[in-house]
Formats: C-alpha cells, sequence, structure tokens
C-alpha cells in the first residue's frame, strides 16, 4: 500500500498581513491579511499542493481567511497558542519572528493525526454575536459598579438610562440568537434538549450551543475539559498535589459557572444536594461551585 503525504502549510497572523510557511519546505511568503490577500493566498496554497493548513488563534483576525480557506476546500486547524508554544519547547525552537512562528505553526500541525472537523458554519457566525452579547454584559457591569459611587441626582438618573438601554439590547440579543437558532430543527431540538436542564436558563443554553459545537459527539470527560471544568492531577511519587481545573474554553466556563450558582442553592434539586454535599465535607464554596458546573453540563 503506497502511503501518501499530506502537504501542510502554517500561516502566522496579524491585523494586517499573513506569514505562510510550508512546512518541509524553504518557500514562504507573505499577504495582506484581506479578501484580495485571501484570494492570492488560496491560488498560492492550491498551486503549492497544500491541503491542510495549520494556523494560530488570535483573538479573531484568523477568523476571516478561515472562513474563506475551508470554503475554498482546505482542511483548516486551528490552533491553540498553547499547543504552539508546547510544540516549540519540545524541539527547542526559541527564535521568534514571524515567518519562523508560521514555520512552526506548519510543523505543528503537520504532528496532528487527528485532525478536528470544522465548526459548523451556522453557529460559527453566531460566535461574534454572543462575543457582542458579553460585551453587553460587560458594560452594564461597568455602568453598575459606576453608579455605587454617584450621588449626585442627575447624574445617577442618565447612568440609569444607559442601564436600561443596555438591558434592552441584551434582551433583543438574547432574542435575536434563539430565533437563528430555532431556523434550523436539528439546533432547535438541541436548544429545547439544553433548556429542559433544570436552572439552565436561554442564556446559558445559547452559550453551551455556540461555544461547544461538538456537543452531543464528544464524551463527558471531553465535554469537561473542551469547558475548562475538568479538574487536572498535580500528582508526583509520593505527593499528592489538589486538583485544579485549567485550559478549557473561557467564556463556555463563565457562562457555566454562572449558572451553577443559582441552580446550586435552589432550581436544580440534584445541584443542591450535591453542592450542600460537598460543603459540609469541607469543600470550599468555589470548588463546589465548579463540580455543580460540570455536573450541570453532563
Amino acid at each position: 500500500m503506497m502511503k501518501t503525504s499530506t502537504t501542510t502549510a502554517g500561516i502566522d497572523t496579524s491585523k494586517s498581513k499573513l506569514d505562510v510557511a510550508v512546512h518541509g519546505r524553504t518557500e514562504h511568503w507573505q499577504v495582506a491579511n484581506s479578501l484580495a490577500g485571501w484570494r492570492i493566498l488560496t491560488t498560492k496554497l492550491t498551486e503549492t499542493g497544500v491541503s491542510r493548513i495549520g494556523i494560530e488563534a488570535t483573538g479573531g483576525y484568523e477568523r476571516g481567511v478561515v472562513e474563506h480557506l475551508r470554503a475554498a476546500g482546505f482542511t483548516v486547524m486551528v490552533l491553540q497558542p498553547i499547543q504552539v508554544k508546547a510544540y516549540g519547547r519540545v524541539h527547542l525552537r526559541r527564535a521568534k519572528n514571524d515567518v519562523l512562528d508560521a514555520v512552526l505553526i506548519a510543523a505543528c500541525a503537520a504532528a496532528i493525526d487527528q485532525v478536528r472537523d470544522a465548526p459548523d458554519p451556522r453557529l460559527a457566525e453566531l460566535a461574534e454575536h454572543l462575543t457582542f452579547l458579553e460585551q453587553i454584559e460587560d458594560d452594564i457591569k461597568r455602568s453598575k459598579t459606576r453608579l455605587e459611587h454617584i450621588h449626585e441626582p442627575g447624574l445617577r438618573r442618565l447612568v440609569l438610562g444607559d442601564i436600561a438601554r443596555l438591558k434592552a439590547r441584551w434582551l433583543a440579543q438574547i432574542r435575536y440568537l434563539a430565533r437563528r437558532l430555532r431556523a434550523h430543527r436539528d439546533l432547535a431540538a438541541r436548544l429545547d434538549l439544553v433548556l429542559s436542564i433544570p436552572g439552565i436558563g436561554e442564556r446559558t443554553a445559547l452559550a453551551l450551543l455556540i461555544c461547544m459545537p461538538e456537543l452531543g459527539r464528544v464524551s463527558r470527560e471531553e465535554a469537561a475539559a473542551l469547558a475548562g471544568l475538568a479538574p487536572f492531577d498535580n500528582d508526583s511519587g509520593q505527593h499528592r498535589g489538589q486538583r485544579r481545573i485549567a485550559g478549557g474554553r473561557a467564556r463556555l466556563r463563565r457562562s457555566l459557572f454562572a449558572a451553577a450558582l443559582p441552580a446550586a442553592f435552589r432550581w436544580n434539586k440534584a445541584l443542591v444536594a450535591l453542592y450542600t454535599r460537598l460543603t459540609a465535607a469541607g469543600k470550599a464554596h468555589n470548588a463546589a461551585l465548579i463540580a455543580t458546573g460540570h455536573r450541570d453540563r453532563q
């Protein structure tokens, strides 16, 4: 049986440009991080015979080129910075510039055997709306904090007006996201299933579906790790360290943690019992809440 090889490229992303390198080759080039640049990149990658592409997540600057390349038929792996950094450490690669970063990303992508399926484009396009929703929530928190230090009636009315407008915008975004999901029968069924869990409200359900498109296709342990709620061992020899959660998707973890608080005190009998049992056994409040968030996600 003839062994086939996959040609892999790595892309280092910034706001204005993309540095590209092909794994195992000396060729590399740079294009603008714009639609015109993405078209040039697609042509060059096709001419080079590249079929797999690794690109490091950079806070959203990679989103446009990722969608463009996937639409063009390429397999695109969005790597977390910690993955690329760990690979560089293992291979003792310390030098750093944009071209070398692209080379490192290409090597890291080539070394990964299992490539996850591309996320559901219907959910991916809603991610920006979820981000906007989170930003509105942050704005509301800041306005409420500001209000605590304002006593002049006229200024208080201004801030209270701002809070009311932000809350109306927040509610409109919730309704928009729910409407977009319910436009698809399968996504509507998944949303209703998550909402059937006592203590899970529409806000948390939306975050679960959009931030974890793998939901329903991964094990409970994998889902907990993706949500950043899986406690990791910290043992060595005779030492037994404290288990701590780490990594995962911070936005999803915050949503689940926020949902766990009222659920563990009021809405979900199983979680109320779990929280009570853990705190009675000496577990700290936050540790017990993390456990309820983990169980709530299951």
